[in-house]
Parts: C-alpha cells; sequence; structure tokens
C-alpha cells in the first residue's frame, strides 16, 4: 500500500519545501533605487541611494559608477545614513570617454557585510560636447579590484523583480504542471482511438480537467507578477494573449463533450479533439510569442531567467517545485477520475 502511494507523499513532501524554501529563504543584498537618475557632467553630484536587506551601518563601503571595465568612478565622500540609505558624492569630469552625449553607468557597492551589489544603468550622464583628448586625461585607466563576496543560501535580487522572483516556484512550475498534463491527456487519447476503451477517454478529461486548473492558477499568478513588474494585470502581452486563447481552445472540449449524448461517439470526437488542441498549443505558446516583441522573458528576443537571475540557489526549489506540482496534477487528476468512475456507477445503479 505504501509503495503504491509513496509518490503522493512525494508531492507534498516536495510541495511543502518550495512553499518554506522559496518563501523563507532571503534574497541577496541590492540596490533599490538612486537620485538622481539623471546629471550633467562636470559638476560633483550628490546620490542618494537605497538598499535592500543591507547593513551599511559599521562597514567600510566602497563606491563606483562604473561606465565599462577601464572607467570608473570612485564615490568620495561616502556618507552613511543607516543600515539601508546611502549618501555618494561624485565628481563628473566634464567631459567623458565617449563620442555619446548621453553615456548611462551601473552603479557598484562594495561591502565587506554584504559583499558587491549593484544597479545596473544608476544613471545617464549628459556631455554638452564631445573632447575625447581631454576625457582620456579626466579619466585615467582604473580597475575595480578586491571585491568582496558574501557566503550563504541566497536567491538573487534582481532589480525589477525584488521579492516577486519569488514567483518562479509557482508560476513557472505551474505551466510545466499544465503541459505535462495536456501531454498525458493526448497519450490517453491516442490509446482510446487505438483500443477504444472508455477509461482512457475518462483519464484523458480529467487530465484536460486538471491540466486547465493549473493554467488558470498560472494566468493568475502571471497576472500578480505582471502588476508588480509591467505596471498592470494584463498588458495585452502576446504571450498573455496566447494563453488565454489555448485556455479558451481547452475549455472548449468540455463545451464539446456535452454536445454528445452518446458516450462512445463522445470519447471519439473528444479523443481527436484533444489531438488537435494540443498541436494548437505548440505554435500558441512556444513559437508565436517568440516572433514577436515581449515583455515575457524568453520571448521577442527577452531572454529568459538564467544565470544570476536563476543562479543555483534558485534552482534547488525550481526543478524539485516542477516535479512536486506535477505530482500533484496526477493526483488531482487521479481523483477526478475516481469521482467520475463512482458518478457513472451510481447512474448505473439507478
Amino acid at each position: 500500500m505504501i509503495k503504491k502511494h509513496f509518490w503522493k507523499a512525494l508531492a507534498v513532501l516536495i510541495l511543502l519545501y518550495t512553499f518554506i524554501a522559496g518563501l523563507l529563504v532571503p534574497l541577496k543584498p541590492g540596490i533599490v533605487e538612486m537620485d538622481p537618475r539623471t546629471v550633467q557632467s562636470g559638476r560633483n553630484i550628490s546620490f542618494k541611494v537605497k538598499g535592500y536587506n543591507t547593513h551599511y551601518m559599521n562597514s567600510d563601503i566602497r563606491a563606483w559608477l562604473k561606465m565599462d571595465e577601464d572607467h570608473v568612478l570612485a564615490a568620495s565622500p561616502i556618507l552613511i545614513q543607516n543600515d539601508r540609505d546611502l549618501k555618494l558624492i561624485f565628481g563628473i569630469p566634464p567631459f567623458l570617454p565617449t563620442t555619446d552625449k548621453t553615456q548611462n553607468f551601473t552603479l557598484i557597492i562594495d561591502s565587506p557585510v554584504d559583499g558587491v551589489h549593484l544597479l545596473p544603468n544608476a544613471v545617464f550622464v549628459s556631455q554638452d560636447s564631445v573632447n575625447l583628448a581631454l576625457a582620456s586625461l579626466q579619466w585615467p585607466p582604473e580597475r575595480i579590484t578586491d571585491l568582496h563576496e558574501k557566503a550563504g543560501i541566497t536567491f538573487p535580487f534582481r532589480n525589477i523583480l525584488a521579492e516577486t522572483i519569488r514567483n518562479i516556484y509557482f508560476h513557472v512550475p505551474m505551466w510545466f504542471a499544465m503541459i505535462l498534463l495536456f501531454l498525458g491527456a493526448v497519450i490517453y487519447s491516442g490509446r482510446f482511438l487505438w483500443k477504444k476503451n472508455m477509461q482512457d477517454d475518462q483519464r484523458a478529461a480529467s487530465m484536460i480537467r486538471t491540466g486547465v486548473l493549473f493554467g488558470i492558477l498560472g494566468l493568475l499568478t502571471g497576472a500578480v507578477w505582471a502588476k508588480n513588474t509591467w505596471g498592470a494585470y494584463w498588458s495585452g502581452d502576446i504571450k498573455q494573449n496566447m494563453t488565454a486563447i489555448c485556455l479558451l481552445i481547452y475549455l472548449a472540449y468540455f463545451v464539446l463533450r456535452q454536445a454528445y449524448e452518446d458516450p462512445d461517439h463522445r470519447a471519439r470526437v473528444s479523443a481527436v479533439y484533444a489531438l488537435f488542441a494540443f498541436f494548437a498549443m505548440i505554435p500558441l505558446l512556444f513559437v508565436i510569442p517568440r516572433l514577436t516583441d515581449s515583455l515575457h522573458p524568453g520571448n521577442g528576443g527577452n531572454p529568459a531567467l538564467g544565470g544570476e537571475d536563476l543562479d543555483n540557489t534558485m534552482r534547488l526549489v525550481f526543478y524539485p517545485a516542477v516535479f512536486g506540482w506535477f505530482l500533484m496534477g496526477l493526483w488531482i487528476a487521479q481523483l477526478n477520475f475516481r469521482i467520475e468512475r463512482l458518478r457513472e456507477r451510481r447512474l448505473e445503479e439507478e
């Protein structure tokens, strides 16, 4: 009995691990904002910097504005307000080592306690005129060295995502589980067309029901994520639109099943439609969004989470989450199948 149902206990344990680790592991220190964001060259500028999960007090803080590997500007002085707030003074030379009238700089902060954290495109510096000869004198080659690394189990801090990066353990695995459940429905639908076993049709329908449930949950968690990162729950992004169409196609599966009273005819039509729906999902989710500009990672030239976005610590939670949500989906589909079987037996007895 235990061997037969061990995978259900495994699903529960994995999801408990996902919730505990995914919600409680802290984020790395980061930079929330820097003010001002646009300045003029040839001035001493005072910047206000707000950190996240930082411990600036009683730390030997260093800070730079970095244009490239050979052109960096150190802050002096550095005024520590509290653990999260700094005031950085930069003396920006009149001429920049670039032919562009406006150049973006990355803010880098190094602390023995927090390690290195940065804010890409932190400030845009404008110059009235270009003079590379004078700029080469005002910007002597300088490199950032002896940076500190923070040890410990943490998730990466992404300036746009912040704490919402934890949603990756729920939104993305739910979509993975949905696709795998729809694939299971394809297998059972194909088996029905081959062997004409009504239980295969019922199992396919149960998997599609569960897959649609996970798809709706994925769409809702995605909408919450979009509100925090894009500014709106629904922005008409191509990936959002295509996923909505995909779910509508699968919802039509149940409308189609209700249109036929004969069980055998209903099962045959449903099996064919399940095959069509799955193969329609592939271009909707994986082809069309990649051909169009999209805010969604992994589509339209916008890279998916990887590298520092999905680091080794996150992978320790993300991959088990995918497996756990899929096992939970199988369990729900099995329960739904058994409920439908009991309902049929009850109708037969009446």
